[in-house]
């Protein structure tokens, strides 16, 4: 089957064909850097993370870049408040972002280029569209874009121009501009800017990128004039994706990204998130919770990127159970014992079972990285693994069919990424700990044994109090923290 996306340019789903054959460049919108990522930003990056992921699966050699936004008016305002450089305020923001991402086992871009790094590159791009008559500069030093002058403006977002009247003013705009509709390439420095080193030398005289212009600077730097997969949230369509579009494209003359990829929004227990309703989070709020990371990405799985997400904490709850019934059934198999000799009987079931097993995974993410399906597709193989344990009894089965069991968990988990989160996540349990679960798990089994099933299930949330899940099995009882 193809690898289908839906491309927010073109309003359907295209077959996904790179400009170069075997090789992907993906270009996906960071963080703007004044502040911890909330859950709603870490669901996009999450995104670009299962797509970059998946492109691999499929064998592409992807150069992934996704940027950091560390000047714009945000970072700015934080400095200034902070009484401290730039550089020194969005510092530690920068490392709280790449923490976040290991913790959720998103795996790193190629490239993070900063906007501050790439200045001169955007003097350039400007001076090329005042040269193609599609930008102008005011008195006070500010560059702005001339929509007027760009034929296909709006092609992304289909935004209607004529709903801004020309030639408007704005009441809160501090820069003055021929249009309400245009955009600011360069703003003139203010006093606040200069205070924290947001401020620049050109053509104009002092001052500072316009936030889209970094996005575009940065990704033809990286990935050329024409890459294939731009991507980030769904808010991000107008103005800031529209406005790339229209200045790159209007500096170059060549087509910008092919693929145009968006996320949606991420609701909490059903409602919008903002700190007035209390329910805006970060990472770290969830994890003073005690809410494993695992959880987060599993509940990030089921729903599809282009649907809105409900994220509850029921829903986390259930996601943790879900977690360690993947990881008990993968556990089950990897530490069953295996043999060598051929097994005539034994040797196909695994065998067609993981192959039904990845072509179902496959089927559900080449339909625009449906997760959920795919998802579906690794809970119906774990059953069946501990349907064929069940069945086969403590004895070793082949190796070829052990391996073939251990390859489709590891297959699929290099694209969804919850085994190996909750694996990092396994707590070291000291001696005492230790032997108190073993204990109170004899406890359990002679409860079992003696029929008293109310004390057994006592005993069960004795253990559950504590942060113990017990799983029966064939093998035996099993457990963990």
């Amino acid at each position: 089957m193809p690898l289908v996306f839906y491309n927010t340019l073109s309003r359907r789903e295209e077959e996904f064909v790179p400009l170069e054959k075997g090789r992907v460049g993906l270009y996906v919108c960071g963080p703007t850097v004044y502040a911890p990522p909330h859950i709603g930003n870490l669901r996009t990056f999450f995104f670009a993370d299962v797509l970059h992921r998946y492109l691999e699966y499929r064998g592409y050699d992807v150069t992934f870049v996704m940027n950091l936004t560390d000047v714009e008016d945000k970072t700015i305002a934080g400095a200034r408040s902070a009484g401290v450089p730039l550089d020194e305020y969005t510092a530690p923001y920068i490392d709280l972002f790449f923490a976040d991402l290991d913790a959720l086992g998103i795996e790193r871009a190629d490239r993070y280029p900063r906007a501050t790094q790439h200045i001169e590159g955007m003097v350039e791009l400007i001076r090329a569209l005042e040269g193609r008559g599609l930008a102008y500069a005011t008195e006070d030093g500010s560059v702005y874009f001339d929509i007027s002058r760009f034929e296909e403006y709006g092609k992304l977002s289909r935004v209607d121009l004529d709903a801004a009247r020309p030639g408007g003013r704005v009441a809160d705009d501090e820069y003055e501009k021929e249009d309400v509709r245009d955009f600011a390439l360069w703003k003139a420095a203010k006093p606040e800017d200069e205070a924290v080193g947001a401020a620049w030398d050109t053509p104009w005289g002092r001052g500072r990128p316009g936030w889209h212009i970094e996005c575009s600077v940065m990704s033809m730097a990286e990935l050329g004039a024409t890459f294939d997969i731009h991507a980030g949230g769904v808010d991000l369509i107008f103005p800031h994706h529209e406005d790339e579009i229209a200045q790159s494209e209007g500096a170059t003359g060549k087509p910008f990204a092919r693929y145009w990829l968006h996320g949606e929004h991420l609701l909490v227990e059903g409602e919008k998130m903002a700190k007035s309703r209390g329910n805006f989070f970060t990472l770290g709020d969830l994890r003073q919770r005690e809410i494993r990371p695992s959880s987060i990405r599993y509940l990030f799985l089921q729903s599809h990127y282009r649907s809105k997400l409900n994220f509850t904490f029921e829903g986390l709850e259930a996601g943790a159970v879900a977690v360690g019934r993947l990881r008990t059934a993968r556990d089950r198999l990897r530490d069953h014992p295996v043999t060598r000799a051929p097994d005539p009987e034994s040797e196909p079931a695994l065998h067609e079972v993981a192959d039904r097993a990845l072509g179902d995974f496959a089927a559900a993410m080449d339909a625009d990285l449906n997760t959920s399906v795919a998802l579906s597709a690794l809970h119906a193989f774990a059953r069946k693994v501990n349907a064929r344990l069940d069945e086969h009894g403590p004895g070793p089965l082949s190796e070829a069919e052990h391996e073939a069991g251990m390859r489709v968990f590891a297959r699929i988990d290099r694209v969804l990424g919850i085994l190996s989160v909750a694996d990092a996540e396994e707590e070291v349990v000291d001696d005492n700990l230790q032997r108190w679960v073993e204990e109170r798990i004899e406890a359990r089994a002679r409860a079992r044994r003696d029929r008293d099933f109310d004390r057994a299930d006592a005993i069960r949330d004795e253990l559950a109090g504590r942060g113990v899940t017990v799983e029966d099995t064939a093998e035996g009882t099993r457990w963990s923290v």
